[in-house]
């Protein structure tokens, strides 16, 4: 029993590093040079407190339909996204975050 709690703990170690979010500038600079049809909001985040937190915010606001791009910054507690406003809207996002348990409001950039 104990074995297979050590090997079950050690699996777990694994999975949540290996999900660990990537955040750069060149990422960031890359949703900034988005076309004229596509939108960038940078979202303040609430409640990230450990490694699989920004993968869950990402994965809850890339589902809003429309949402072409995320990336989540653990340090910042922030999230960046590229979407088409045509389709979703930064309070479509923003409710998602917020739905999966952190809360997210726009910045204005």
């Amino acid at each position: 029993m104990k074995s297979a709690l050590a090997i079950l703990a050690a699996v777990a170690v694994v999975a949540i590093a290996g999900l660990a979010v990537p955040y750069n500038s060149q990422t960031a600079d890359n949703l900034a040079q988005a076309s004229a049809a596509e939108r960038t909001e940078t979202f303040a985040v609430e409640n990230m407190f450990c490694a699989l937190c920004p993968v869950t915010v990402k994965t809850a606001m890339e589902r809003v339909a429309g949402v072409k791009d995320v990336s989540v910054s653990y340090e910042t507690q922030s999230a960046t996204v590229l979407f088409d406003p045509t389709i979703a809207t930064p309070e479509t996002i923003a409710t998602a975050s917020t739905n999966a348990g952190y809360p997210a409001h726009p910045t204005g950039g």
